[in-house]
C-alpha cells in the first residue's frame, strides 16, 4: 500500500516488475514486426531497417509514456494476472493513440489508416494480455 512519503513514480514503478517491462516491449515489437513482415515481406527488415524501426518507435514512445503513468509496472501489476492484464490493456489504449498520432505526423512514415488503428489496438492489446497471463500461469 502506498504511503504519504512515496512519490508518484514510486507508486507507479516497482523494480520487481522489470521482467514484465522487458516482455511487454518484446511483445509490442514482435506483434508490430509481424504486421510489417505481413505487408512487406521478411526482406524488408534488412532492406529498409529505418522503415521498420519507424513503425516501432512511435508505439514504443507511446508505451514508455503511458505504461508508467497508468501503473503497468506498479507493485500491484506484479502480484497477479487479474491486476496485471487490465493495467497493460489500459496502458496500451493511450499508447496506441500516441503511436498513431506520431505516425500521422510528418516525423514518421506510415500514417494512421483507420483499419490500422483497430488492428494495432486489438492485436497488441491481446498480445500483451496473453503474455501477462502466461507470466502468471508459469509462476
Amino acid at each position: 500500500m502506498a504511503t504519504q512519503s512515496e512519490s508518484f513514480w514510486d507508486q507507479r514503478i516497482d523494480r520487481g516488475t522489470l521482467p514484465l517491462a522487458v516482455g511487454d516491449l518484446l511483445v509490442i515489437g514482435l506483434v508490430l514486426t509481424f504486421g510489417v513482415v505481413t505487408h512487406n515481406g521478411v526482406s524488408y527488415l534488412t532492406t529498409d531497417t529505418v522503415g521498420w524501426l519507424s513503425t516501432l518507435v512511435p508505439f514504443y514512445v507511446g508505451w514508455l509514456v503511458c505504461a508508467p503513468l497508468v501503473g503497468a509496472y506498479s507493485a500491484g501489476a506484479g502480484e497477479s494476472a487479474k491486476a496485471s492484464i487490465p493495467l497493460a490493456v489500459r496502458s496500451w489504449v493511450p499508447a496506441d493513440i500516441i503511436g498513431l498520432g506520431l505516425r500521422a505526423s510528418p516525423f514518421f512514415e506510415g500514417g494512421a489508416d483507420p483499419i490500422f488503428i483497430v488492428i494495432s489496438l486489438v492485436t497488441v492489446g491481446v498480445g500483451l494480455g496473453v503474455y501477462r497471463w502466461l507470466v502468471f500461469k508459469v509462476r
